[in-house]
């Protein structure tokens, strides 16, 4: 069973015999990795040894080996960074897409794992303290998490502060990164990201005035018009991207892959980036316009838009598809809110020593409902229920900063679960 290899891997429930590649070779796992819930390799950046070589990398995981070709691994360049291929039955070889070997492992794990499986994934799945939650005090849960929350908002201006170091204290040009992160709505985040740091926004502000000039900036240094089916309107956006290209000296340096994997095609990065581009196109100050607004309705109102009329019968490039408006959803922009506008009104309400703004930015957050993700629905099936998004955002920050990380002595809830008799939970 592939789940359950995973969850050997994970905590390293190897046999206590040597373990050993197809080829002979020793292997010794160092650092299994970070699981990987999303389209890519299983487990990222991974440390291992094989034969005396450490190889930093990431790590596949299948029942058969033959899995690799009839997954396609072996043709999507995403699986080349693999140093090794995990399998209980290792009944093929495995390449990249180059033709290179891929080292393979073959891993077995003791017969009482299989019994207490379903035990297990319940256990990996909720902290170890989830029994004691619904027993705790409302104030002791209610103070963590408001604890919880400025730290989050803390480290959040921490990035902020990042990004305006290496821009020149560009508050413009750091809040464009991280609203294009914020457009990537977790799948997408890194490249969108990274595509973000390619773009030259001083050049784009010259032509803010056309919209169809924005879209050839931002699809041009996405890489999305290199390989795009010619119809009339890509080719026009490809001519005048060169145009661009020459007048300012561009060049594309993006490096990843946009992922498309079980996504609905109004999520798909050529909808985000022309909605990014309308929102540009129409609001000249956005950050000013942002900060100043006065209503959490007026926030929602500027980060709504559209898309320019081609992709009102498109999803991506070439195919025609049914008519229809692509504004961002009202939850796609309270989430645009919380996770931009929010900590970049706590950061400058810092940067100025203006209480005010920092009030306003956990106003906006009480205001907002909780967020709707796994790590949400997990505390709240722990008896653990967020109220609003500061409370959805501070169950974030607990899942990721301490039961995550095993930092359950600096956890308030920890430190209940540690002094507390078994018998009351």
């Amino acid at each position: 069973m592939e789940e359950l290899l995973h969850y050997v891997w994970k905590h390293k429930l190897f046999p206590l015999k040597e373990l050993k590649t197809t080829e002979g070779s020793p292997v010794e796992v160092i650092d299994p990795g970070l699981h990987n819930h999303n389209a890519g390799p299983d487990f990222f950046n991974a440390k291992v040894r094989i034969g005396g070589v450490l190889w930093v990398g990431n790590v596949e995981i299948h029942r058969c080996a033959s899995d690799w070709k009839r997954h396609h691994h072996d043709t999507d360049t995403a699986y080349d960074s693999v140093v090794l291929h995990v399998a209980s039955d290792i009944d093929t070889s495995v390449f990249r897409t180059d033709g290179t070997a891929i080292p393979q492992l073959e891993l077995h794990y003791p017969p009482y794992l299989q019994k207490n499986y379903e035990e297990l994934l319940r256990a990996d799945r909720y902290p170890a303290c989830y029994r004691l939650i619904p027993k705790l005090p409302k104030f002791l849960l209610h103070s963590w998490l408001s604890s919880l929350q400025l730290e989050r908002l803390a480290a959040k201006t921490a990035q902020i502060e990042c990004l305006l170091a290496d821009y020149g204290q560009d508050w413009e040009q750091a809040f464009f990164i991280s609203l294009a992160r914020s457009f990537g709505f977790g799948v997408n985040s890194d490249i969108f990201e990274r595509w973000a740091r390619t773009v030259p926004l001083a050049a784009v502000n010259k032509h803010r005035d056309c919209l169809f000039q924005i879209e050839a900036f931002f699809f041009g240094q996405a890489g999305l018009l290199d390989e795009a089916p010619a119809d009339d309107y890509v080719r026009r956006l490809q001519k005048e991207y060169d145009y661009l290209c020459h007048k300012f000296g561009m060049k594309r340096s993006l490096e990843g892959h946009w992922s498309f994997l079980r996504m609905r095609p109004g999520n798909f990065p050529h909808i985000r980036i022309a909605q990014l581009a309308c929102l540009y196109h129409r609001s000249q100050g956005l950050l000013s316009r942002l900060m100043e607004a006065g209503t959490l309705q007026q926030l929602r109102e500027a980060l709504t838009g559209g898309t320019s009329p081609y992709w009102l019968t498109h999803y991506s490039f070439g195919g025609v598809s049914e008519a229809r408006p692509k504004s961002l959803s009202r939850t796609s922009a309270d989430l645009l809110v919380i996770n931009t506008v929010v900590p970049f009104l706590y950061a400058y309400g810092k940067r100025r020593g203006d209480e005010r703004l920092c009030l306003r930015a956990g106003n906006l957050l009480e205001e907002l409902k909780p967020e709707n993700n796994y790590i949400t629905r997990m505390w709240g099936e722990c008896g653990l229920q967020a109220a609003h998004a500061g409370d959805s955002q501070a169950l974030i920050q607990l899942k990721k900063n301490y039961c995550d990380t095993r930092k359950c002595l600096f956890c308030r809830i920890g430190y209940e679960y540690f002094k507390a008799d078994s018998a009351t939970y």
